[in-house]
C-alpha cells in the first residue's frame, strides 16, 4: 500500500508541475491584462472565455469520462478501437456544433455584448475549441500509460507559448484583443500536433456501435453534470454584478483568484488520481487504500487551508518593484479567501468520492447532484449576497461544493461502500476549528502578527499530531518521503 501511495504522489507531484505553472502563467495575465486594457474590453474577453468554459462540456459531452474509464478495462488489441470509437464520435458532432455556432454567430455575439468590431473573436474561439476538444482523448491517453513527464511538457509548452505570444503581440506589436485570441489559438494548435503520433499510433477508420452505445450511456449524463459545474464557478459573477456594483464584481473577482493556490492542489491531484483509483479498484486492499489517500488529502488540504488563511494578509502585500500580488483597492475582499480555500477542498472530496461512480459505472444520479448542487449556488447567492456582500457570494459557493461532496458520497457508498477515517476527519475539522476560534474571536486584532501566525500553524500541526490524526510511524514516514 505504501508503495501505491508514494506512486500517487509521485505523479500528483509531475501532473502538478504543469497545473501550478499553468494557473501561475494564466494568474499572470490577469493584472497583465487590467493594465492593458479598458474595462469594456476586458469584459469582452471574460465573457468569450467564459462562453469557452461553457462550451468546451458540450463539445464533449462526456466522451471524456467515458474514455477515462473504459480504455482501462481493454487489452491491448482492443485499445485502438477503444480510442477511435470516441475520437470518430467527437470528429463528427465537433463539425455540426461548429457549423451551427458559425449560422449563429451574430446573436452570440450579441448576447455577449460584442460589437461588430470584434467579430473574429468568434472564429478565434471556434478553432481553439476544436483543437482543445481533439486533443482530449490524446492526452487522457497520456494519463492512462502514467505518461506523466511527457504530458506537463506539453501542456507548460502550451502555456509558454500562450503568455510570450500574448506579451510579443499586445505589447510589441500594439494588438488588441485579438492578440489574447490568437496567442490561445497558436498554443492550442501546438498542443494537437504534439499529440498527432498518438492518433497515428491509435487512430483506425472502424466503428463498433457497442463500444458507442456504452460510451453514450456513461458519458453522456456527465454533459448536464458539466454544464452544472461550469455554472457552479461563473454563476456568482452575474449575480454579484447585479445585486452590488461593478467595482464589488471586481474586488471579487480579484480575491477569489487567489483561491489558486488550494485549486492547484485539488487539480494536481485529480490528474494523478482518476487513473489511479481505476488501475487498483480490482486489487483485495483497494477500498483500505482509497479510505487512506482520503485521510491524507485532507491532512494536506488542511494544512493548506489554515496556512493560507493566517498568511494571506501578508502574502498580498508582499510588493515587488512597487507592485501586489493584487492592487491595493482590491484589499478590502481578502476576507472571503478562506472561504474560497474551503470551498476548493470540498471540491476535492467530491473527486475522491466520484471513484465509486467510475468503478461501477453508475453515472445516472450525476446529474441530479450538479443540478441541486447549481441550484443552491444561484438560491444562496440571491439569499446571502444581499445581507453579507461579496462574502455572502463566497458562501454560496461554498455551500453548493458542499451540497456536491455530500451528494457524491452518498451515492458512492451505496454503491462502492469504503469505511473512511471518518474519526481522523472530525479531529481535523475541530482542529481547524479550534485555529478559527483563536485567530477570529480569541486574540485580539492588535496582537496578531506573523510570529502569532506562525506558532497557530504549529499549533495546528500539534494538534494534528497529540489527537492521532498523524501517527508518530506517518510523520517519520513523511520526513522520510520527503527527505528522499
Amino acid at each position: 500500500m505504501i508503495e501505491k501511495l508514494r506512486q500517487l504522489t509521485k505523479e500528483t507531484v509531475i501532473y502538478g508541475i504543469s497545473t501550478i505553472l499553468g494557473r501561475f502563467l494564466n494568474f499572470i495575465l490577469v493584472p497583465f491584462y487590467t493594465n492593458i486594457f479598458i474595462p469594456e474590453e476586458y469584459g469582452i474577453i471574460t465573457n468569450v472565455y467564459a462562453l469557452i468554459a461553457i462550451l468546451n462540456v458540450v463539445f464533449l459531452y462526456g466522451l471524456d469520462s467515458s474514455y477515462l474509464k473504459f480504455a482501462t478495462e481493454v487489452d491491448l488489441k482492443d485499445k485502438k478501437l477503444v480510442f477511435s470509437v470516441p475520437t470518430i464520435t467527437i470528429l463528427v458532432s465537433t463539425s455540426i456544433i461548429s457549423m451551427l455556432i458559425i449560422f449563429v454567430q451574430e446573436p452570440i455575439m450579441g448576447f455577449l455584448s460584442i460589437g461588430t468590431d470584434y467579430s473574429f473573436v468568434i472564429l478565434l474561439s471556434l478553432l481553439i475549441l476544436v483543437f482543445d476538444t481533439l486533443a482530449v482523448i490524446p492526452f487522457l491517453y497520456l494519463r492512462l500509460e502514467n505518461r506523466a513527464v511527457l504530458f506537463t511538457i506539453i501542456k507548460v509548452s502550451n502555456i509558454v507559448i500562450n503568455v510570450a505570444l500574448n506579451i510579443v503581440l499586445i505589447v510589441g506589436f500594439k494588438w488588441g484583443i485579438e492578440g489574447v485570441f490568437v496567442s490561445n489559438l497558436a498554443a492550442s494548435l501546438f498542443s494537437l500536433m504534439c499529440v498527432l503520433p498518438i492518433y497515428r499510433k491509435l487512430f483506425v477508420f472502424r466503428f463498433d456501435k457497442r463500444i458507442f452505445r456504452r460510451f453514450i450511456r456513461f458519458g453522456l449524463p456527465y454533459l448536464p453534470a458539466g454544464l452544472a459545474s461550469i455554472f457552479i464557478q461563473v454563476i456568482d459573477r452575474p449575480i454579484v454584478e447585479q445585486l452590488t456594483d461593478l467595482n464589488q464584481l471586481g474586488i471579487y473577482q480579484a480575491n477569489y483568484k487567489l483561491g489558486i493556490f488550494m485549486m492547484l492542489f485539488v487539480s494536481m491531484f485529480q490528474f494523478a488520481w482518476q487513473p489511479f483509483f481505476l488501475k487498483n479498484a480490482k486489487d483485495p486492499h483497494a477500498k483500505e487504500l482509497f479510505a487512506k489517500v482520503f485521510t491524507y488529502f485532507t491532512i494536506t488540504g488542511s494544512l493548506i487551508l489554515v496556512t493560507l488563511s493566517l498568511f494571506i494578509d501578508d502574502i498580498v502585500r508582499i510588493s515587488i518593484l512597487g507592485r501586489h500580488l493584487i492592487g491595493t483597492a482590491y484589499w478590502s475582499g481578502i476576507n472571503i479567501v478562506p472561504i474560497v480555500l474551503l470551498g476548493y477542498l470540498f471540491n476535492g472530496f467530491h473527486v475522491i468520492f466520484s471513484a465509486g461512480l467510475y468503478i461501477k459505472e453508475k453515472s445516472d444520479s450525476v446529474p441530479v447532484i450538479m443540478g441541486i448542487s447549481a441550484i443552491v449556488n444561484i438560491g444562496a447567492n440571491f439569499l446571502l449576497i444581499p445581507v453579507w456582500g461579496i462574502t455572502g457570494a463566497a458562501a454560496a459557493t461554498l455551500a453548493s461544493y458542499i451540497v456536491m461532496a455530500a451528494g457524491y458520497y452518498i451515492v458512492s457508498q451505496k454503491l462502492y461502500f469504503i469505511k473512511y477515517e471518518v474519526l481522523k476527519i472530525l479531529k481535523m475539522a475541530i482542529s481547524i476549528g479550534c485555529i478559527g476560534i483563536l485567530y477570529y474571536i480569541v486574540i485580539p486584532v492588535e496582537s496578531i502578527n506573523s510570529i502569532t501566525k506562525g506558532l497557530m500553524t504549529i499549533l495546528f500541526i500539534l494538534l494534528l499530531i497529540l489527537t492521532g490524526v498523524i501517527s508518530k510511524k506517518e510523520y517519520e514516514g513523511f520526513k522520510t518521503f520527503i527527505k528522499r
